[in-house]
């Protein structure tokens, strides 16, 4: 089975159409439980995500900052699996019809097996994953099954990236490219800066495909600033924090719906 880089591609694209940059959001899977963390990616949906980013939890995450740090412990703690990433991109699709993409660093897909990991992400619906400490150079293998099944490869840049490493990685990527705005770790920052811009402007001059900036955006205001210049907005920190703070399940799940319409009104200009 195919999985679905063709819907991803076309969502990204149809924003664009709009005018518009797509808001995508991501989501631990297993946080706070597996049922609720899919419950969440399709109120995420709900509420005007474009796409979503179940995020394989990680007992050493070198991207993610606290926040997504306690969602990652709490999911692993619960005793979130590999099965259980599936599920949720599996679920959250077919009640959507939209693109879900896994984020993860290398070493869970490494032990699991590339070809298994590929083949099952393709058959759950996924369209791709974001695999932000996997080396371009190092990536042959992956490139090589995640194109077998119509999956999307999205690397990261940083603006620390020289120009000629960002020709290097743009090539090597499908889907879209995820530009870290700032250095450092993800989580909510007053400004998302002028770094930002640069490099989605310096990222755009090596490659077509659409550039989406993440790491920091937390607002409407921040949702509306970063999509005046680049293609799409990642959202992650802000979503979790939501949930953290919510009293009662019921609750995480709706704030993650209102975030996401908050979001949603953000990336098109609407307060």
């Amino acid at each position: 089975m195919s999985g679905n880089i063709q819907l991803l591609n076309e969502t990204l694209a149809a924003a664009k159409t709009e005018d518009r940059a797509a808001l995508i959001a991501y989501l631990p899977a297993g946080f706070p439980t597996v049922d609720l963390g899919i419950e969440a990616v399709k109120a995420a949906f709900d509420g005007g995500a474009d796409v979503v980013e179940v995020g394989l939890p990680h007992s050493d995450p070198v991207l993610d900052g606290p926040v997504i740090q306690t969602a990652d412990d709490i999911a692993l703690r619960g005793g979130v699996r590999i099965a259980d990433v599936m599920r949720t991109v599996r679920e959250a699709h077919a009640a959507t019809g939209k693109p879900v993409l896994v984020m993860t660093y290398w070493n869970p897909i490494d032990r699991y097996g590339v070809e298994r990991f590929t083949s099952e992400l393709a058959e759950a619906g996924g369209a791709g994953c974001i695999l932000p400490d996997l080396p371009v150079e190092e990536a042959g293998l992956w490139r090589e099954h995640a194109e077998k099944h119509g999956l999307a490869t999205v690397f990261v840049v940083a603006p620390s990236s020289k120009d000629a490493r960002l020709a290097k990685i743009t090539a090597a990527g499908s889907g879209f490219v995820y530009a870290a705005s700032l250095m450092g770790v993800t989580g909510t920052r007053e400004s998302v800066g002028e770094q930002a811009q640069d490099l989605v402007h310096r990222t755009r001059a090596t490659t077509e495909l659409p550039v989406c900036v993440g790491l920091g955006v937390s607002n409407p205001a921040q949702a509306a600033e970063v999509a005046a210049f680049a293609d799409g907005v990642i959202v992650g920190s802000a979503f979790v924090k939501r949930m953290l703070d919510a009293p009662d399940d019921v609750a995480a799940v709706a704030a993650v719906r209102e975030l996401a319409g908050e979001l949603a009104r953000g990336v098109r200009g609407k307060s």
